[in-house]
């Protein structure tokens, strides 16, 4: 089955989980996938599926010609390729809960947010400079970017102000929390890189289940030792209850003195004789 599809971010929003704990989602909408193209390993040199969403308004003929091959009518807007293991066909349309399900761990890959040019504290978390002494410039400057004559430059690589946002990120490890087939959504735990409506690949992860994507239990909290006093009754009353049926019933009754009186008149009458 194929390992990913292309979906669409909806909203950022909450729900609670079994132990009413509030956990934030973010939705994401998973139109039909078709099968455009099947990549193979003798024909291409690797293996992978080329998937296309929505129907682009305006097609070139090399554009529409590629959605035939595929048995398609429309020339898809967007494409992506996904790995893939089993059989697929041209053509062939897939559902959101055909490849994900509830539990399952993704990577989500999208655009960033663009936030213009930024200066070094908001791009790169710059402290700046100190903010007495006479210094009125030096608050959010980036000090120095390096040495005088040798090496007589700036190295590659240094962190200075740009262009910030609108690259490709990929966020790992979120987990599958709620997946609505009639909406055509799927719900992940934390937030996804790109804007409401941008487009956005959902891709299983190859991250193993941590600890953290298990609900915590929430303590219940001990006032006083007040819980602690009602346990030690609970337990003594249920040692006096646990009394052994067979001791009971083998401790000899007493016997009674009009009893103990025929015996002895008994006992007489037979020395007599």
């Amino acid at each position: 089955m194929v390992k990913g599809l292309i979906g669409r971010k909806i909203e950022m929003t909450q729900v609670f989980d079994r132990h009413n704990k509030a956990v934030p989602i973010t939705k994401i909408r998973v139109e039909p996938n078709f099968v455009v193209q099947i990549k193979e390993a003798e024909k291409d040199g690797y293996k992978s599926v080329q998937l296309g969403v929505e129907q682009k308004k305006k097609s070139s003929k090399p554009q529409i010609g590629h959605g035939k091959k595929a048995g398609l009518d429309f020339s898809p807007r967007i494409l992506h390729e996904f790995g893939f293991e089993g059989d697929l066909k041209a053509g062939e349309r897939l559902e959101v809960d055909q490849v994900f399900r509830k539990g399952n761990i993704v990577d989500v890959t999208g655009i960033t947010k663009g936030k213009g040019f930024a200066g070094v504290v908001k791009r790169w978390g710059f402290a700046g400079g100190p903010k007495t002494h006479g210094q009125s410039d030096r608050e959010r400057a980036p000090g120095s970017i390096g040495a005088t004559t040798t090496p007589g430059r700036v190295y590659k690589g240094m962190k200075m102000p740009g262009h910030m946002g609108n690259e490709q990120a990929t966020v790992q490890g979120l987990e599958v929390v709620e997946i609505n087939k009639e909406e055509n959504e799927i719900q992940v735990a934390g937030s996804i890189p790109g804007s409401v409506s941008s487009i956005v690949f959902i891709k299983k992860s190859e991250k193993k289940r941590k600890a953290y994507h298990e609900p915590e239990i929430p303590q219940i909290p001990v006032i006083s030792g007040k819980e602690e006093e009602k346990e030690g009754q609970s337990e003594g009353a249920t040692e006096q209850k646990e009394v052994p049926v067979e001791t009971a019933q083998e401790e000899p009754k007493p016997e009674s003195n009009t009893v103990k009186e025929e015996k002895s008149i008994e006992s007489g009458e037979e020395n007599a004789n």
